[in-house]
């Protein structure tokens, strides 16, 4: 469409460069359909450049021909037609960076959708090289997402690469927002990225967002359902970069891709139109390329760089609980973990449904805080030893006094880790729950009551441990008389509810 908003604003911002003389040969559209172009009469154009259109419609270049170019259109493009002429601009995709984009909701090209103006200092392209090895350094501090669950079976470091993996409606989402909310009173930033989301989903996480105080350090990059294939491919590359500006400068970032899955379905529509052969699922033979080149840009730099980090939490759907499957597999292979919900434990109202057998970090465990390290260490066992009883013990009455202490105390377990959505624990709060826990506080309670003596405690640990709360939240260390102090007033609390 000549005078769609994509185009009029690409052409401002072109507008903005001078150049050198430049000749640029025009081309002529040989073939236009479904939002892809071919162009003959394009020499040395550059993968990802943008091309203009007569009529003032711009794509960009993804195939390069001996014969020509193939090129998606970011407009739906009706006004382009065989025949006409198309340009090369010399610029690749680029989109705004900087501080001004914080509390900010933009799309893939830097465009605000929140309806305020926005008056970017700096571009960067969207497709940029991931840092070398020599620039990196091991993932030594953690980034506590406030879900006990995972900050003390699957914890997470700050430059890792984190997936989380599960079907539709099992709580992907709320684990990455809920992640962004506990990071409110901490020095990370963090960058939303929604891919082939409904206008109304992305709306309800903004407004989440806003109401918990957490959009003023977060920057939210949309590609809506509605959006041509080529801006949801954009989509995770543009706040890659975002946050890449951040992290360049000393910055500790962390970067949500919601959903990986879109983006590769939105990749495969594009290729299937440019004609590239199909392979697996129809997807192209690149799609593994495709989402290691994005993933490879996260990273924990060395101090020499600045020492910032980039995190990424890239959300992945599988169909019926299907894992092998390609995307899923592929992303499993390119990230240092998964987490996996499972919608069997989320139906039996355990959440969040992380399933603790098939999910791994396998860097975190070296980044996690000392405090979190001395209560978390068995638990993995405990949960495994008490998933393997309940299903033995499921139809038999007969239990000896060991097994049922096991069952007893494996129930506490899965009751304490339930938590509510945008309800993050601070790190002290998770410590002391996993002290009472280790204490058998919680065992030969019910479910009802387990919930409401940790609510009980939490509450008595806010109103009396403050100073101690504080320390314990910023350096990640709590000594052993203090945990004795901690045990002992849980211990009380107990006694007074039960």
């Amino acid at each position: 469409m000549g005078n769609s908003p994509i185009s009029a604003y690409l052409k401002a911002h072109i507008d903005e460069y001078s150049f050198a003389p430049l000749i640029y040969r025009r081309g002529t559209v040989e073939s236009v359909g479904d939002g892809v172009v071919h162009a003959v009469g394009l020499p040395e154009r550059k993968y990802g450049e943008l091309l203009e259109f007569d009529g003032g419609v711009f794509g960009m270049a993804l195939d390069l021909n001996e014969d020509g170019v193939g090129a998606v259109l970011f407009d739906h493009g009706e006004k382009v037609r065989v025949g006409a002429g198309v340009k090369g601009t010399g610029q690749v995709a680029s989109v705004p960076v900087g501080e001004e984009l914080l509390a900010r909701v933009i799309d893939p090209i830097g465009r605000p959708l929140d309806g305020q103006p926005l008056t970017a200092k700096a571009y960067l392209p969207v497709e940029r090289p991931a840092p070398a090895i020599i620039d990196r350094r091991p993932v030594d501090t953690p980034m506590r997402t406030g879900i006990l669950a995972i900050d003390s079976m699957i914890p997470i470091g700050r430059g890792q690469r984190e997936l989380i993996i599960g079907d539709r409606q099992t709580g992907k989402t709320s684990i990455a927002i809920d992640s962004i909310l506990n990071q409110k009173d901490s020095d990370m930033l963090c960058v939303y990225c929604a891919i082939g989301q409904k206008a109304s989903t992305v709306a309800g996480v903004i407004e989440t967002l806003s109401e918990s105080g957490a959009l003023a350090h977060t920057v939210v990059v949309s590609a809506g359902a509605a959006d041509s294939p080529a801006m949801q491919y954009l989509a995770p590359f543009a706040a890659c970069t975002v946050a890449e500006y951040f992290m360049e400068r000393g910055r500790d970032v962390l970067v949500v891709y919601d959903d990986l899955s879109k983006h590769a379905v939105a990749y495969r529509t594009m290729s299937l139109l440019l004609l590239r052969p199909p392979g697996r699922e129809a997807y192209p033979g690149d799609v593994f390329y495709l989402h290691s080149r994005l993933l490879e840009r996260s990273a924990c730099l060395s101090k020499e760089k600045g020492g910032g980090s980039l995190t990424a939490l890239p959300i992945v759907e599988t169909m019926a609980g299907n894992i092998s499957a390609y995307i899923p597999t592929n992303t499993i292979s390119i990230t240092d973990g998964q987490i996996y919900l499972e919608s069997e434990l989320f139906h039996s109202g355990v959440r969040p449904a992380v399933n603790t057998g098939l999910s791994v970090s396998r860097v975190g465990r070296s980044a996690q805080d000392p405090a979190m390290k001395d209560v978390s260490g068995t638990l993995r066992i405990d949960l495994s030893q008490y998933r393997e009883l309940a299903v033995f013990t499921r139809f038999g009455s007969d239990m000896d006094e060991s097994t049922r202490r096991i069952l007893s105390h494996g129930e506490a377990l899965v009751e304490i880790c339930k938590q509510k959505r945008a309800a993050p624990y601070t790190l002290f709060e998770q410590v002391s729950l996993l002290i009472a826990y280790r204490a058998g506080l919680f065992d030969g309670l019910s479910a009802d009551q387990t919930a409401s003596l940790a609510t009980a405690m939490r509450q008595k640990l806010r109103d009396e441990c403050g100073a101690l709360a504080a320390e314990v939240n910023k350096s990640g260390v709590l000594n052993a008389g203090d945990a004795q102090k901690v045990g002992a007033l849980l211990s009380a609390v107990k006694e007074e509810r039960v």
